[in-house]
């Protein structure tokens, strides 16, 4: 399940990617079918491991385009081991939501992010958001949990004060929200056969539609993404470099 659209953020092969706080690597075993050269980075190292194990696997089963590359690394999103513009793309999908210096991580971002590359990032919405906190303190109230949210200008305006560029927005997985609001109604630390019927119930219809992708769940997704899609997406460029006239440094235009 992508949140990030690459209809709307393409990929080239060869493009140099990061995927910051990867999580379970879905982005980033996208961006390795679409041939770009990923980098994987999380602090969870037991992610980190199977999101390696993956890309192993699908280098073995022929997955990825000739010249494409992964590495999965553990680190911090805050001091990230990478020179200054390394990537031509960075992805961060729900993740800045979690950590306290978000103006940090963006500013590490920036840095690791050449010229004229390209930013998408993902943090849940919030009037979906908002409804989950009233439901259920214990949805957000967890070690590593989530501690803000975001309304769609003020990240907008982080982005901008980062140096960065906004250039596009969206809303996704709106099917998705009422899923979270019956798990915070019902009891979100309730799992698997402990789950409420109509948890498990709506569970079983988010698989089917994962699966099988059937026209009518899509349509519906897009139609109610506007008004309860789950997540706010934005896209955003770091600006070109150019030489002023007449003097040694350089200025961003």
């Amino acid at each position: 399940m992508l949140t990030v659209d690459f209809t709307r953020f393409p990929i080239a092969a060869g493009d140099r990617v990061l995927d910051l706080g990867c999580g379970a690597g879905r982005h980033a075993f996208e961006c390795y079918r679409r041939g770009a050269r990923v980098v994987a980075l999380d602090r969870n190292g037991e992610e980190i491991r199977e999101v390696a194990a993956w890309f192993a696997a699908m280098e073995e089963a022929g997955e990825a385009p000739e010249g494409a590359t992964a590495t999965a690394v553990e680190g911090d999103a805050l001091a990230l081991p990478f020179p200054d513009d390394s990537f031509d793309v960075v992805i961060i999908s729900e993740v800045m939501e979690h950590i306290p210096d978000d103006r940090g991580v963006l500013a590490e971002m920036v840095r690791v992010l050449r010229p004229g590359g390209r930013l998408a990032v993902t943090v849940p919405r919030y009037g979906p958001e908002k409804v989950c906190w009233t439901l259920s303190d214990a949805y957000h109230e967890v070690e590593g949990g989530h501690i803000r949210i975001y309304k769609a200008d003020q990240l907008l305006s982080r982005i901008r004060q980062s140096g960065l560029r906004p250039y596009g927005v969206h809303h996704a997985h709106a099917l998705h929200s009422p899923y979270w609001w019956l798990k915070c109604a019902f009891g979100v630390n309730r799992d698997g056969d402990d789950a409420a019927l109509p948890v498990r119930a709506y569970h079983k219809l988010l698989v089917w539609d994962i699966m099988k992708r059937p026209f009518a769940t899509r349509f519906a997704d897009r139609l109610l993404n506007p008004l309860i899609g789950k997540s706010f997406v934005a896209y955003a460029t770091k600006p070109q470099l150019r030489p002023v006239p007449g003097s040694a440094p350089a200025e961003r235009v």
